[in-house]
């Protein structure tokens, strides 16, 4: 495994079993630099939820500049939830520089389907070879050319809908693709993993999927062996472990106490914790 630069190199000697817990301590060991391409609504919670992590976000977002960062960063996000012309330019050269320098990275493809720009976009881009797709059931589906996309940003199948989707979009690509949901699933189109950890209270708070995407992208630079559909598996049950907790610690309260708990939640998970409470089939 390296390490990219701009990086700590520190990272514990002996990793342990490719646990989720484990994936948290090497994750938080390295604080890796996660450069972000991703929609204007979401900056701030995206920054927010890695920096509760270890890890450190960097909004490199516009042509030039996208490009020379990739190269250097530790993981790549791009999603297209605003797609303007700037930030498509932006992810385009950010794609082409990671895949060339060996970033690992995450693509978003946030609302396709119906809408034109963002859909031709995402074909442009998974067509470059991410290592992670991640999105909803319908985006996953609108991808692979099996569906119209969603309501926007909401899905309206369900994840083992497009499990077919998934994997052949992870065997043509290469990819691991991980499809939200009520059970999240992972697949790299041979292993699947189900994760029964979260809940709905993330739909109902801004940038709940997209930070995800971004979490993703942090656990792939330290992905243990080279193995992304692991180190996948564990940010996502990382991520909706810290949102169980988060919805504990605020039952009875709305989603607005619950957005707070979840950036401390994701501070102060620890791998017991994980151990404790991870569902995975």
């Amino acid at each position: 495994m390296s390490i990219r630069p701009g990086t700590s190199t520190t990272l514990p000697t002996d990793p342990g079993p490719l646990s989720p817990g484990a994936h948290l301590e090497r994750m938080r060991s390295a604080a890796p630099l996660v450069q972000c391409i991703t929609n204007h609504v979401v900056t701030n919670v995206t920054a927010n939820v890695l920096l509760a992590q270890g890890a450190s976000p960097a909004m490199v977002d516009i042509p030039v500049e996208a490009g020379v960062f990739a190269r250097i960063a530790s993981g790549l996000l791009i999603n297209l939830g605003t797609p303007t012309s700037e930030q498509r330019d932006a992810a385009r050269e950010a794609a082409v520089a990671a895949s060339a320098a060996g970033t690992p990275w995450v693509l978003d493809p946030v609302a396709i389907g119906a809408l034109p720009v963002r859909t031709e976009l995402a074909h442009e881009l998974v067509a470059l070879r991410p290592s992670v797709i991640r999105g909803n059931p319908s985006e996953i589906l609108a991808l692979a050319g099996a569906g119209a996309g969603g309501r926007g940003v909401d899905s309206v199948a369900g994840t083992d809908d497009a499990l077919d989707a998934a994997r052949m979009l992870a065997r043509t690509h290469g990819s691991v693709v991980a499809v939200s949901g009520a059970v999240d699933l992972v697949t790299d189109g041979d292993r699947i993993a189900r994760l029964a950890n979260g809940t709905e209270l993330l739909t109902l708070i801004t940038g709940g999927g997209c930070a995800l995407g971004a979490t993703i992208a942090a656990y792939l630079s330290v992905a243990h062996d080279g193995d992304l559909f692991e180190a996948t598996v564990a940010a996502v049950t990382n991520y909706t472990v810290a949102a169980e907790v988060a919805a504990d610690a605020t039952r009875g309260a709305g989603p607005g106490s619950f957005a707070v708990a979840f950036i401390d939640a994701l501070h102060a998970l620890d791998a017991a914790t994980v151990a404790d409470r991870a569902v995975r089939s």
